[in-house]
């Protein structure tokens, strides 16, 4: 075979070869064009239970309704809610909440992944007992709690009477109720934080911690060096879980304190609600409307720095 004819034959099997990748990409685009029409049904979900009741929260929140009478007022609802005395004590509490529940989920939830990862007795019924408490109603919960924790009949204080110690009011002194209501929400949430790091932790890698140790590396250099680092992915999912919930919590405050004693542990969902009972539903509604505003401005900015801190990593 002549080399022009070697050359003949190679252009006509790569022309052949293109045609023949052109034709799968084709083929490939119709293909994964019919898929998309099983999007549809959540797509109509979505619109209809998330859309459009989230644009209407907005309209709403410009009027002064009822269930049979609307009547638009502007910002007149977001005036007044500001005007609120105790709107101050809810914005700054709801930020202690998620601040304090979301970091001590982080902690010790880290600390459980650690020790339920580790050769321990008894390792996966220790895992169930840690995520047990997400199985249990809040409501549920916050019943329990409220029994346990009674000033006067609780268990807990008379545990504590019965050593000699004088039992507070948990619920009742504004000074620990709102802390109170967190160290329950931790308890209660812990099993999933706990989760998330013992998945994060099995995908590590072992052979980093057998060169760290050939290395003369001790258990608290690993853990500095390899796992913290390597765990972040875990933690920012933790934290940003963890927060958000914080920051809308109102089932568990309720069902312990009511926002009481006074306005002690009152958080944002809490005086919207308490404005809905009174009756004033568009206020209450430009109440949704704020603390939506308050959400999204606390958690975009966590949310990009912990995935520039992953993508660094």
């Amino acid at each position: 075979m002549t080399l022009a004819a070697a050359e003949v034959r190679g252009r006509r099997a790569r022309a052949r070869t293109s045609r023949r990748e052109e034709k799968a990409r084709s083929s490939g685009v119709l293909r994964h064009a019919y898929p998309m029409w099983f999007y549809l049904p959540a797509g109509v979900l979505y619109v209809v239970f998330f859309a459009v009741p989230t644009f209407a929260s907005f309209y709403f929140s410009l009027t002064r309704w009822t269930l049979f009478d609307i009547e638009f007022i502007g910002l007149e609802n977001y005036v007044r809610f500001f005007q609120e005395p105790q709107l101050v004590t809810g914005f700054v509490n709801t930020l202690i909440y998620g601040v304090t529940t979301s970091g001590a989920k982080v902690v010790i939830g880290l600390a459980l992944g650690v020790l339920l990862t580790s050769q321990i007795i008894a390792r996966g019924y220790l895992r169930s007992v840690v995520f047990f408490p997400v199985l249990v109603s809040t409501i549920g919960v916050g019943v329990m709690f409220t029994a346990l924790l009674d000033p006067f009949d609780g268990l807990v204080n008379a545990v504590l009477g019965a050593f000699g110690f004088e039992g507070p009011g948990w619920f009742t002194d504004p000074s620990i109720a709102l802390l109170t209501v967190a160290a329950v929400d931790v308890w209660k949430g812990l099993g999933i934080a706990t989760l998330i790091y013992i998945a994060g932790l099995v995908a590590i890698p072992q052979e980093y911690y057998e060169a760290a140790r050939v290395d003369g590396a001790g258990r608290w250099q690993q853990f500095r060096s390899i796992t913290l680092p390597l765990v972040m992915p875990a933690t920012g999912t933790v934290i940003i879980l963890s927060l958000i919930g914080g920051l809308r919590s109102f089932d568990l405050i309720w069902a312990t304190t009511g926002g009481g004693p006074g306005f002690a542990s009152d958080v944002i969902a809490s005086v919207i609600y308490k404005q809905y009972q009174a009756g004033f539903y568009g206020l209450s509604t430009a109440g949704n409307v704020i603390l939506f505003v308050v959400v999204t401005a606390v958690m975009v900015p966590i949310t990009m720095l912990i995935n520039r801190k992953a993508v660094e990593r």
